[in-house]
């Protein structure tokens, strides 16, 4: 199973990506992830580390009535929700691209 095995450019909003969680966990795990400056950001803002984003979207599940189409990109936004090792509890936003898993931004839920 590989991470980037769809045409993403042809992406059309129905198409949603089967297996999401084996492929982010493929993604994380072969170090076929990018992060986004805007989840550096949010990281600093929340403080959510790396260590913390990485362990929710191995151990995680989607979180499906949260993913969004975005139409300027012309792909799928999927939510990954799961708690840490000290419990606090996250939504990692992810994308996909060619070049493997883009990770979007990390949400704290419960504060």
């Amino acid at each position: 199973m590989n991470c980037n095995s769809v045409t993403f450019k042809k992406m059309v909003r129905r198409d949603k990506l089967p297996d999401l969680m084996a492929r982010v966990r493929e993604c994380i795990e072969s170090g076929r992830f990018l992060d986004t400056r805007h989840l550096v950001e949010r990281q600093g803002e929340r403080n959510i580390n790396r260590p913390e984003v990485l362990f929710v979207l191995k151990n995680g599940h989607h979180e499906k009535k949260k993913d969004k189409f975005d139409a300027i990109y012309k792909s799928w936004n999927y939510s990954i929700r799961g708690r840490t090792v000290d419990l606090r509890e996250l939504r990692i936003v992810v994308s996909f691209e060619v070049s493997g898993l883009l990770i979007i931004t990390a949400i704290e839920l419960k504060r």
